[in-house]
């Protein structure tokens, strides 16, 4: 029985461990995620503060280093939990072997006693031999037996024990010093956190300082954005009178080959009007679809809606800026976009995120923007050079159309943006 609780007790804390050290093994993957992140965007950073002055760039930046930070600190926090919860496992265990060992001994240290006592020959003899019958005889023989076995589990048993609680003694001793590794890895933590959310201070104090440069600049991003917007809903707009015109001409031209075969063959004009007033109710039960769509792109758009968060950026390396929506910038004033602005270096390469057919390229002030048909969907890249697409041409996923130009930060800068034929949609959502 004894050696039955020992077995579980040693497979429930063995599958624990192992729980255990496989929570902190992800925890160790993560952590050494994290640090890679970090490495990248204080490059950035630099570089950043090295190419020109404090911008939104450098802000957004030193935002996201103090946010990997926090997850680093929060990573770290959750393997102190669970190295608490080892110490607290093992320190619990060791006390329960402590116990069982006492056990063990009293129960051991009373059949030593007994055995002592009833040492003599005679007396298992004479225990033997007072039997009342052969069969009761032979009974007292296995008794004597198993109870020798058993004196030798006891010492067994005690021997396992202390080999136990000796091992969870050392895992104990490993662990705190683990912990005392990972505490003090956490007040480093905190302490470059420290140091990076002075730095962040600084970046803000000092974008508070340019304020009227930076009001002059939004208010330029601003109207320069409503252009595009205006661009964009222009580009939608012929699309849509394109396609339509397209779906009245082939249905005059369907018509009028349909008029020609009745005038042709007249005997067939009765039943050619019964298919058709046959086919009109059936017509009218189908849903309307958008007059984007045709034969020619509808598997476009759908490959294009299954891709749905696994589109490409639209450049190589990137810094997302601005993103869609509600944007709070450093002088507590606020702007909303329906784009996601991406710092990148200037000259960098500006690549389709999916197959289709470009829709717009022209001037906006002193940039170029393309906006490319992907069925019902438009996807728009602003403030671009060297744009080397034109109307009409079908371009396909991750295909050059021009490079990223200096935004009026002065630093290099996309907007991208993605739309249906009613409205503009969150390009994040869409993309990896």
């Amino acid at each position: 029985m004894i050696k039955t609780v020992l077995n579980i007790i040693v497979l429930v804390f063995l599958s624990l461990s192992l729980f255990a050290q496989q929570s902190r093994e992800e925890l160790e993957k993560q952590r050494a995620q994290l640090k890679k992140e970090m490495e990248k965007t204080q490059k950035l950073l630099d570089k950043n503060k090295s190419q020109t002055k404090e911008n939104l760039v450098g802000w957004k930046l030193i935002n996201d280093k103090v946010n990997l930070q926090n997850r680093l600190i929060e990573n770290i926090s959750k393997d102190i939990n669970i190295l608490d919860n080892n110490i607290y496992t093992n320190q619990r265990e060791i006390n329960r072997y402590n116990k069982l060992l006492d056990t063990l001994k009293e129960e051991y240290a009373r059949s030593m006693v007994y055995a002592y006592k009833n040492r003599s020959n005679y007396d298992f003899l004479s225990f033997i031999f007072s039997a009342a019958s052969f069969n009761d005889a032979i009974k007292r023989v296995a008794y004597l037996k198993y109870y020798r076995t058993y004196r030798e589990k006891q010492g067994e048993n005690i021997l396992r024990t202390q080999e136990l609680r000796k091992h969870r003694v050392n895992e104990l001793g490993s662990i705190k010093e683990s912990k005392s590794v990972v505490l003090k890895s956490k007040d480093q933590e905190m302490t470059a956190l420290e140091k990076q959310k002075i730095e962040k201070d600084r970046i803000m104090n000092e974008l508070k300082s340019q304020g009227k440069q930076l009001n002059n600049q939004l208010s330029a991003f601003k109207k320069q954005s409503a252009k595009v917007e205006k661009a964009i809903a222009a580009a939608i707009k012929k699309a849509r009178d394109d396609a339509r015109n397209v779906a009245i001409r082939k249905a005059k031209e369907d018509e009028t080959k349909r008029l020609a075969a009745i005038k042709a063959n007249p005997n067939t004009k009765t039943e050619t009007k019964e298919v058709v007033v046959r086919r009109e109710p059936a017509n009218a039960a189908v849903a309307p679809v958008s007059v984007l769509l045709n034969a020619g792109n509808l598997e476009l758009n759908e490959n294009f809606i299954k891709n749905k968060g696994s589109l490409p950026w639209p450049v190589d390396k990137g810094v997302p800026i601005l993103h869609y929506g509600r944007n709070q910038l450093p002088s507590g004033s606020a702007i909303d976009v329906t784009s996601v602005t991406v710092a990148t270096d200037i000259g960098s390469n500006v690549k389709t995120v999916f197959d289709g057919v470009v829709s717009y390229v022209a001037y906006i002030e002193d940039m170029q923007v393309v906006i490319i048909q992907h069925g019902k969907y438009f996807t728009t890249y602003s403030n671009l050079s060297n744009v080397n697409v034109k109307s009409g041409q079908n371009v396909k996923t991750g295909q050059v159309i021009g490079k990223a130009a200096a935004n009026l930060d002065g630093i290099g800068a996309i907007e991208f943006y993605l739309s249906d034929e009613r409205s503009s949609i969150d390009p994040e959502k869409w993309l990896k």
